[in-house]
């Protein structure tokens, strides 16, 4: 027999909360209804910290923490909304949609994209930063799917799904910094992957209008990732 997990006791935004030891502080959080803002977690995928969203002030530590991958310590105290954080995710989504070309008017995501409805919940209507422009290309080359690298996020909530849930990891990054891109298998069309399964995990998933299906115009892409927690406990409770 296993050993029985430890269960700690904490506070989070001076609630008086108790967790597993293996749980996350967003773990957590979502069990006694307290909301952190994500872009690149999704239930079902493995733990990623890279969109810095879900940042979180732990008493005695002068780092801000990502939610989503620090665990939970007995006598944490969490602060999860506070002026230092609020700023730190406008400054975030703001750097989001400077760096790649998110035109909302024109998108097919439009009304139902998880960027912009982060701005809209932190009360974004401009952005400070200069626009970069970049030159970034469009690969419409698959039957079903495109893929719009003017609009990814680099979340890689499509890399992880490909990987973890499908098993193919046709999708992977590419690059560094500024330039990283999400490509297909060594950077070759969508349409001529041989490892692609075409079953749309990774479209449905995706929280912008990086990823969508073909025939679908402006606003008209509804992203549905509910499949994902079940598909995760149904595979869980076989094994």
């Amino acid at each position: 027999m296993s050993a029985p997990t430890t269960v700690v006791s904490l506070k989070i935004d001076g609630k008086d909360v108790s967790g597993r030891a293996d749980e996350t502080i967003l773990d957590v959080a979502s069990e006694n209804k307290i909301h952190i803002p994500t872009l690149c977690f999704l239930e079902g995928l493995s733990g990623w910290g890279a969109c810095r969203l879900c940042l979180v002030e732990i008493k005695g530590s002068h780092k801000l923490l990502s939610a989503c991958v620090t665990k939970v310590a007995e006598g944490m105290e969490v602060t999860t909304d506070s002026p230092r954080l609020l700023k730190y995710r406008r400054m975030v989504v703001q750097l989001l949609f400077a760096e790649r070309n998110h035109v909302c008017s024109v998108c097919v995501s439009n009304g139902h994209c998880e960027l912009q409805n982060l701005a809209q919940v932190l009360g974004i209507t401009h952005i400070d930063i200069p626009y970069r422009y970049p030159t970034l290309p469009f690969d419409a080359s698959h039957d079903l799917f495109r893929l719009d690298h003017n609009r990814c996020v680099l979340c890689t909530r499509c890399v992880r799904v490909c990987d973890e849930i499908e098993g193919a990891h046709t999708l992977d990054v590419m690059g560094r910094g500024i330039d990283c891109r999400v490509i297909i298998d060594l950077n070759e069309p969508w349409g001529s992957s041989q490892t692609c399964t075409t079953c749309g995990k990774c479209v449905r998933v995706c929280p912008t209008g990086a990823l969508t299906r073909k025939g679908t115009g402006v606003a008209e892409m509804e992203k549905d990732d509910q499949f994902l927690p079940y598909l995760t406990r149904m595979r869980g409770s076989q094994s």
